[in-house]
């Protein structure tokens, strides 16, 4: 009964989004239509929105230094949660949003890579990793598209998240080490998940173009 009931263990899991079993929902799908106008879609606008106004702000601040600045990061961040939450309490996942999440992810990791880097305020070599590793998810996206593979996020992947962002906002409020042990700890979660990314991608790959099977 708790596995099914509307509050029950099983189903807050899901809204929570602690337990990402089962196939993506049919609306993401390749072939769906975008359905633009949801209300995660809306969040993730204004995610978006924001962007310009934290460098703003950043750039602004003369040291990179800037409680107005990480703020709104820290709003942009959250968002990241709150869109999906959205989607899965009101269903109204779509395509649009499915590829709008994670780019604005994305735009949101390099604004504030791009920020601390400017005023030096993490460990430039670790900020060179983050975006090698942005831009390496950017090829295996493009390579995913070009043969017809979606490959499901990994909890690495997911996790490392926190820790990055994590690490960014508190640079933007104070100096010291544990804004920089945050993000190289992010850092080498999402590394590790990409070496998954690219075993899965062609492992999948490999079984679709394998004698007797045919590529979806």
């Amino acid at each position: 009964m708790a596995e099914t009931a509307p509050f029950g263990r099983g189903r807050l899991r899901r809204l929570f989004g602690l337990d990402r079993s089962g196939p993506p929902p049919r609306q993401t799908r390749g072939g769906a239509p975008l359905n633009p106008w949801t209300l995660p879609n809306l969040v993730g606008y204004a995610r978006l929105a924001a962007l310009p106004v934290f460098l703003y702000l950043a750039f602004e601040s003369g040291d990179g230094r800037s409680s107005a600045a990480a703020l709104v990061f820290a709003l942009i961040s959250a968002g990241d949660y709150l869109d999906g939450f959205l989607a899965r309490v009101t269903g109204q996942y779509s395509r649009l949003g499915a590829a709008l999440d994670p780019l604005v992810d994305r735009l949101t990791i390099l604004s504030g890579a791009a920020v601390c880097w400017h005023f030096d305020l993490l460990p430039r070599w670790a900020l060179a990793l983050l975006v090698a590793r942005e831009v390496a998810m950017l090829v295996l996206a493009q390579y995913g598209l070009r043969h017809g593979v979606e490959i499901a996020v990994n909890w690495p992947g997911r996790i490392s998240v926190f820790p990055i962002m994590g690490g960014i906002f508190l640079a933007l409020l104070v100096a010291g080490w544990v804004p920089a042990a945050l993000l190289i700890a992010g850092v080498l979660l999402a590394i590790s998940a990409t070496g998954l990314y690219a075993r899965e991608g062609l492992r999948t790959v490999r079984a679709g173009a394998a004698p007797g099977r045919t590529q979806s």
